[in-house]
């Protein structure tokens, strides 16, 4: 591997791109690095003929430096892939709906559903993170006064925005420290994966956390230090504690191998004194009492002991499942990437210099994030996709590193003249397996919104629903999970209800309003004794019977009890509205996982998500609401 090599603090362009060339076997060397001509020393000069019987000299190397997009153009096209993401990905995750959309509805607007852990008695999340996400709506609410649905999609397309901005860093990083064929392979791999489609504008920690590694890992590449301690610690504080995990070899680099301890020591509390500051104050000021919302959540989950594992437990392949399903064959490539690179360069020692390896660190030290993480989460009894969202751009470097290794293979084995950049061989390896790669993603992104937008479409229409101003009650039954949050109720006066259903777990409740004698009192430091830790069911949760309804949404399907009827045969009910919605139990796996054009539709059945009007609603007097 050798040791890290060391580079001076300011690179022009220029330098970069001598750099990269040097990186894949450019003639030019890198100043400083002792490597004038690296990939090319092997080869003397002697009169060969080419594939056509053309003579020529190995002297006469054909070495242009590889293509690469701009920044400006890569942002363009991560742009305009996130903001198709914001628009056609639905929310896949009850908790981004219960525990981020609906508390910053009730901050934008002053209702919203609250889940136990914004109790001041539990205090698990952050407010300062919901501001941070919640302001730029705010702006954009008061300037505009849109329907809180295109405030949804408003912020959406914000955070599509934003991952676009934290990718380009990203990938400029991977331009430094691996050279420009990985760097184009990662890029191609983030635009087109249907894992990035999924997380880019999700609104949660996990998502936010991935921002902070593209610009943690960009800004280590980068060796930018400061900024990558910076962006750990910012992920760690304000988003998701555990992220800390993917810092771990940054701080093994600058300590031990940099040997910087006074930069590390530095900074770190620096980041920690400006981040926890500002987040201990806003969050005490929230909760009414001093609170450390990091703290509280690790405590959780770490040191209690039922923890997260109340809300269910996955095998082992469960990640292997999801990542082959948002990733494809490059989530298998990524898992061998060092045992890859290892034989590559093992192979490729005599043919390359430094093939495949990190031009500044060795390939263990800038893989070991993305293994520490796999290597915590999928020993852990209770799994979620949204848990390796973090780690989501760094699957894609792995499988860019894979393939070009695998085009340095080809080029080592197959092509007997060694005159020419690899590349001029082996460029359509890299287009196959991107072009594959991006095919099964589209597939698999078409799948998901062909099955699933009925949902959203369903609640659009709910946005769309006449406001009288009075009081009315949308109900949910067994779809509670789906509710896609306030944002798509056409105003306050609209409410969300929940129906008994076969679910025994604990359901959110609205933010209390402050009585008229605790003048000062927020909403959001009332305590409520009716919230629990332990994912019990409170009854208080529920309407008392369907006749409070005014509208219901509920799919049509074959799980009917007692609790759980089909609404929408009883004679008081009558369809608003109805969406396709797959049924997974009776499609053909291959093709609920995958869309494939006049096929799809023979293996897989749908059945109706239906938005259902009451008859004759019993109106719900204020003193019943």
């Amino acid at each position: 591997m050798g040791g890290p090599r060391q580079r001076g603090p300011g690179r022009s362009l220029k330098d970069l791109k001598r750099e990269i060339n040097a990186r894949n076997g450019g003639g030019e060397g890198v100043p400083g690095s002792g490597r004038q001509g690296g990939r090319h020393d092997r080869h003397t000069p002697a009169e060969v003929v080419d594939g056509n019987g053309v003579p020529y000299t190995t002297g006469q190397v054909q070495s242009a430096e590889p293509w690469t997009p701009s920044p400006y153009t890569a942002f363009k096209v991560l742009l305009s892939a996130r903001l198709g993401a914001a628009v056609w990905s639905g929310i896949s995750d009850c908790d981004e709906t219960f525990n981020y959309w609906e508390p910053a509805h009730h901050l934008l607007y002053g209702q919203g559903l609250q889940t136990w852990e914004y109790d001041p008695r539990f205090a698990l999340r952050s407010y300062l993170y919901l501001l941070v996400h919640a302001i730029p709506g705010w702006v954009y609410a008061k300037l505009v006064q849109p329907n809180p649905m295109l405030v949804f999609y408003f912020l959406r397309c914000l955070f599509g925005f934003v991952c676009a901005l934290c990718e380009v860093y990203f990938y400029r990083g991977v331009l430094c420290e691996f050279g420009a064929n990985v760097g184009r392979l990662c890029l191609a791999l983030l635009v087109f994966s249907a894992g990035m489609f999924i997380s880019s504008t999700a609104f949660l920690p996990s998502t936010t956390s991935m921002y902070l590694t593209l610009l943690s890992i960009g800004a280590w590449f980068h060796q930018q230090y400061k900024l990558a301690i910076f962006f750990t610690a910012l992920s760690t504080f304000l988003s998701w504690p555990f992220a800390a995990l993917i810092g771990l070899p940054i701080a093994v680099d600058i300590v031990l191998l940099k040997k910087q301890v006074r930069l590390f020591t530095t900074w770190c509390l620096i980041s920690a004194g400006t981040i926890l500051g500002p987040q201990v104050m806003c969050d005490s000021y929230y909760y009414g009492r001093p609170v450390f919302a990091s703290l509280n959540i690790v405590w959780y989950n770490v040191f209690t002991s039922h923890g997260p594992d109340l809300y269910g437990t996955e095998p082992p392949e469960f990640y292997l499942i999801n990542g082959i399903l948002n990733f494809n064959f490059v989530f298998i490539l990524a898992l061998f990437v060092l045992p890859i690179q290892t034989g590559a360069r093992y192979l490729l020692k005599s043919e390359l210099a430094s093939p495949g390896t990190g031009f500044f660190l060795s390939d263990t030290l800038s893989q070991s994030p993305m293994y520490l993480w796999l290597l915590v989460f999928w020993t852990t009894p209770h799994k979620e996709e949204r848990f390796l969202f973090p780690i989501y751009p760094l699957i894609c470097l792995a499988g860019a590193m894979v393939i070009d290794s695998c085009q340095k293979l080809f080029y080592f084995l197959f092509v007997k003249v060694k005159s020419r950049h690899f590349l001029h061989h082996t460029t359509w390896l890299g287009v196959l397996a991107v072009s594959v790669s991006a095919l099964l993603s589209l597939s698999r992104m078409t799948a998901l919104y062909q099955g699933y937008h009925g949902v959203t479409d369903i609640w659009m229409r709910v946005n769309q629903l006449p406001d009288f101003s009075a009081p009315t009650t949308v109900c949910v039954g067994k779809e509670w999970y789906r509710y896609q949050s306030s944002f798509f109720l056409p105003s306050t006066s609209f409410k969300i209800a929940f129906l008994k259903s076969d679910f025994r777990g604990q359901l959110p409740k609205y933010y209390s309003k402050p009585h008229q004698n605790t003048p000062g009192l927020l909403s959001t430091q009332i305590s409520h004794s009716d919230f629990n830790d332990l994912n019990m069911e409170e009854t208080s949760r529920y309407i008392n019977h369907a006749g409070k309804c005014h509208f219901l949404v509920d799919l049509e399907d074959t799980a009917v009890s007692d609790l759980q009827p089909n609404y929408a045969s009883h004679a008081n009910w009558t369809v608003e509205a109805e969406f396709e919605f797959l049924d997974p139990s009776a499609s053909h796996p291959l093709f609920r996982a995958l869309y494939v054009p006049w096929l799809s539709r023979r293996f897989t059945k749908y059945n109706r998500y239906l938005l259902l009007r009451r008859v004759s609603p019993r109106r719900i007097t204020p003193s019943e609401d």
